[in-house]
């Protein structure tokens, strides 16, 4: 948090910024229609390491200058009968209870993440590089700097390839976490930038949501700063939250593979990348897919 002074020295009046020293506010939004469970890993413990917040409610936690940490949400918790264990559907931590505790979130889950400054910039971001559960934005207030809104706003589980689809849907896997291979996971020769590039996957993340980390390398356009602001992570948010339109995440859907009559992805097409991905063929890139896309809706019309 930022306060201003203004000085008047010899007739003029200068303003002057200093950081306060009590470290930053996160203010935890559910506009799910849904009850949400979010966890919390960081260096330093919060009051909280997870919740439950209903449809409609917030919570806000404060962090200590010079945090480092994630958010992130989850969903279909319960407690079983038996064991009385809290287990969720996605995003578990695998705590066995509200609280996670130091534990972190079992993929696939949104993840926003955190480095705060004592003096300096806040660096953060909102990552799908561990996959995708639920749409999550991250909005920055009272700092100094650009302090752009970033996140993912898309439902991603409604376009997810068959072969990164969590079960009945409730989730969408990362390529690395579907695979396991160096290439998607960004480890062994593909270790570096130069060498680990945005796969047909990754791109898809992109296209839907092209503020946030679609892979390990995809610092230029998914990291942001500030300075001195506290942020609120609001998990389902409307497009109306956004700061201005120059600066609004798109909520356009854009579905990949062959549609039928229905308006269905075809069986056939979910899984229409893979063929190229066991290949090897990770130069297929995703607007071949949007250009078949476009042809066949093209001759979809011509047959109506």
């Amino acid at each position: 948090m930022f306060m201003i002074y203004n000085i008047n020295i010899d007739g003029a009046c200068i303003s002057v910024y200093i950081t306060g020293t009590s470290g930053t506010t996160f203010t935890l939004v559910n506009k799910c229609d849904y009850t949400v469970w979010p966890g919390i890993l960081g260096n330093t413990q919060l009051d909280s390491t997870g919740f439950e917040l209903p449809s409609g409610g917030s919570r806000s936690l404060q962090a200590p200058p010079s945090w480092s940490g994630r958010f992130w949400g989850r969903t279909g918790c319960a407690s079983d009968q038996t064991t009385g264990q809290l287990i969720c559907q996605t995003g578990d931590c695998g705590s066995s209870q509200i609280e996670c505790n130091g534990r972190g979130a079992t993929p696939p889950a949104t993840l926003a993440e955190f480095t705060t400054g004592s003096s300096t910039q806040d660096f953060y971001d909102v990552s799908l590089v561990d996959g995708y559960n639920l749409p999550l934005i991250v909005e920055p207030s009272g700092g100094l700097g650009m302090c752009f809104s970033t996140g993912c706003i898309n439902d991603l589980n409604r376009q997810c390839p068959s072969e990164l689809r969590v079960d009945s849907g409730e989730a969408c896997k990362s390529a690395c976490e579907a695979f396991g291979t160096p290439q998607y996971c960004c480890s062994g020769p593909y270790a570096t930038p130069d060498t680990c590039k945005p796969s047909v996957y990754s791109e898809m993340f992109k296209t839907a949501c092209p503020k946030a980390y679609s892979y390990a390398y995809d610092d230029a356009t998914s990291t942001f700063t500030c300075t001195g602001a506290d942020y609120t992570i609001t998990f389902c948010p409307s497009s109306t939250s956004q700061k201005s339109e120059s600066n609004t995440i798109p909520t356009t859907a854009t579905t990949y593979g062959s549609i039928t009559g229905s308006g269905e992805v075809s069986s056939e097409e979910k899984g229409s990348w893979l063929p190229y991905l066991l290949t090897g063929d990770s130069s297929k890139s995703l607007s071949d897919a949007v250009f078949h896309t476009t042809l066949l809706a093209i001759f979809l019309v011509f047959l109506s």
